[in-house]
């Protein structure tokens, strides 16, 4: 199984592995709780031990697979056992910042379903709660543990790339449609978290564009860029009105350039080495129009080798996730995906919408 590496979180608690295993209560089993009882079913020292939906088909499903779970219409019930750990969350978004403080509350750990708030006001109310009370906050911002994005940082990391010049991203389907959030919400959130883990910085501007077509619903198609200090640009398509589904990422370096497919079904990544070099020098000279002659063929030159695609870990991702949220319980260090970084990922999210507000100017992180 794939290691991921943590950040110390204040006294680390040496919890030995022998003691009783991290008890967990899901509170959702709509589209993703089922694939999160599995998961943390499996994890290593983890025990799921009830869920909480506000339907009660899905609690008899959950009762038909698995007998020996607790369920229940109300969530309290779970924060006000004792013996329950550690609370998953996997609501609908405007739910998240008033289910994940009040598990904080109960002196429960967290994990919370992407994107993390509504606001980076929530957010920091999360993380400021969680810091006090010493409990660990967690985004399930699930591809950060994919072989693919662990690979490509490895890449980025090592230098292999050089200078990273350009990010592109498209990542568009056919629906789902979302009550309470828009598609930048939705889907951008998944390309926004990866870009924070890989590139370890915010952007200083953003511009976005984008449009509702669908009467009464939030926007369904957007493209948001983002634009960092060191001319670094990184561009986001999302859609939920494509006829097919794609989900691509290109990363252009100085030296190598990456495209990430995650629909690929063996080779998601691979490495071409190509790019351009640049030699020579502008002998000043100027061809009939006054331009200067040879100035492209002097500076500009183009350098293609192999396309590696490096082998990457098969473990399943969301698997690798809530193993690295039961180990960050049980040891106290601060996950990979913490509240900051959920929250970094709203700040952009935020500057976004004033863009779009304004036409796509744009617009400064605050």
């Amino acid at each position: 199984m794939t290691t991921i590496s943590s950040r110390p979180l204040g006294v680390e608690r040496q919890r030995d592995a022998s003691t009783d295993a991290i008890r967990l209560a899901v509170i959702g089993y709509g589209y993703w709780g089922p694939n999160l009882v599995r998961n943390f079913g499996e994890a290593d020292g983890a025990r799921v031990v009830g869920v909480s939906d506000l339907r009660e088909d899905r609690l008899a499903t959950v009762q038909d697979r698995y007998p020996a779970v607790r369920v229940t219409t109300d969530f309290e019930d779970f924060l006000a056992d004792p013996t329950v750990d550690a609370v998953v969350i996997a609501t609908p978004v405007s739910t998240h910042h008033a289910l994940a403080m009040a598990a904080l509350r109960a002196g429960k750990h967290v994990l919370v379903e992407k994107p993390l708030a509504l606001s980076s006001a929530q957010a920091e109310e999360l993380i400021e709660t969680a810091h006090r009370l010493d409990r660990v906050l967690m985004v399930d911002h699930t591809f950060v543990y994919t072989g693919a994005v662990q690979k490509i940082k490895e890449l980025i990391d090592s230098g292999s790339l050089g200078r990273l010049y350009y990010y592109d991203s498209v990542r568009v389907n056919l629906g789902l449609f979302q009550e309470d959030v828009s598609v930048l919400w939705d889907l951008g959130v998944h390309d926004l978290a990866i870009m924070d883990y890989l590139l370890g910085g915010a952007p200083s501007m953003v511009s976005a564009v984008g449009a509702a077509h669908i009467p009464g619903r939030p926007l369904n198609t957007a493209y948001l860029t983002c634009v960092f200090e060191d001319d670094l640009i990184a561009h986001f398509h999302v859609n939920w009105l494509a006829p097919v589904k794609i989900r691509r990422s290109l990363i252009g370096g100085a030296r190598q350039m990456v495209v990430y497919d995650d629909l690929e079904p063996s080779e998601k990544v691979k490495v071409y080495d190509k790019g351009v070099t640049l030699a020579g020098e502008l002998d000043g000279s100027t061809g009939v129009n006054g331009t200067s002659k040879g100035k492209y063929d002097l500076l500009v030159g183009y350098r293609a080798g192999d396309v590696l695609a490096p082998q990457l870990s098969v473990s399943e991702a969301l698997g690798v996730e809530a193993q690295h949220f039961v180990d960050c319980v049980r040891t106290g260090r601060r996950p990979l995906t913490d509240g900051e970084c959920g929250l970094r990922v709203i700040r952009v999210l935020e500057a976004a919408e004033k863009s779009l507000e304004r036409g796509g100017a744009l617009t400064e992180l605050s």
